[in-house]
């Protein structure tokens, strides 16, 4: 017995829903209640003393307040180059994916 898929709903582009927010922004009806979010507590890691020494001198060489502050800075300047990476490697493996011809 096959059992029909039903049709996936067509995905909105980004004017549509554009359209859709401004046409709603001025009815509390058409609105969800807020969501509250908490932000989590500050988390704290420890590193082995030799590495915490090499990254006191380097904050004291790049002239930051603080080593935490410097090291702050050195952690998201390396998550943003991983996002970018890994998004590039999305794209990749996604446009090779649609380049292969069908089996």
């Amino acid at each position: 017995m096959n059992a029909r898929k039903s049709p996936k709903p067509r995905k909105q582009t980004p004017r549509e829903i554009d359209d859709l927010v401004i046409s709603q922004a001025e009815n509390d009806a058409a609105w969800e209640s807020p969501v509250k979010i908490r932000r989590g507590k500050p988390g704290s890691f420890s590193i082995p003393p030799d590495l915490g020494e090499r990254a006191a001198f380097l904050a004291r060489m790049h002239r930051a307040p603080g080593v935490e502050e410097w090291l702050t800075r050195v952690i998201k300047e390396r998550i943003e180059i991983e996002e970018v990476a890994y998004a590039a490697a999305k794209r990749e493996l996604k446009s090779k994916r649609e380049r292969r011809p069908p089996a």
